[in-house]
């Protein structure tokens, strides 16, 4: 019997929906409290002083936080290059592997370039 060829479609589609869910639910509330109340003067001054901050990160939950943060630059990304890939493939300008490698791996540097350059990574 011939065994069914076996694909990375799966883990392709597990990021692109946890990205989605990213957009949906995170980056909303990312930029009302980051892009809008705390500009606005709507929270507390000190809510994201320098010294605050690095010791809420020292701590445990910091870890969390750190993950999240990670979480948040790197699902969005591969959620973007996903519809690009699937978008080029619909165009039929996506033939053979390539497409895929230069998508996923696009998203890939991305977001090692991303978490490196923001910190979370020293």
């Amino acid at each position: 019997m011939n065994q069914p060829k076996r694909s990375d479609e799966p883990i392709w589609w597990a990021l692109f929906s946890a990205g989605g869910v990213c957009f949906a639910m995170v980056i909303p509330g990312l930029v009302l409290t980051l892009g809008l109340l705390y500009p606005l003067g709507l929270l507390p001054e000190a809510a994201f002083s320098y010294s605050r901050v690095q010791q809420l990160l020292q701590s445990f939950w910091g870890l969390a936080g750190l993950a999240f943060a990670g979480a948040a630059i790197c699902l969005p990304l591969f959620h973007a290059m996903h519809r690009v890939h699937h978008g080029l493939h619909d165009l039929k300008l996506a033939k053979g592997p390539l497409a895929k490698v230069l998508c996923y791996g696009l998203a890939s540097l991305l977001s090692a370039v991303a978490i490196v350059y923001s910190g979370i990574i020293a």
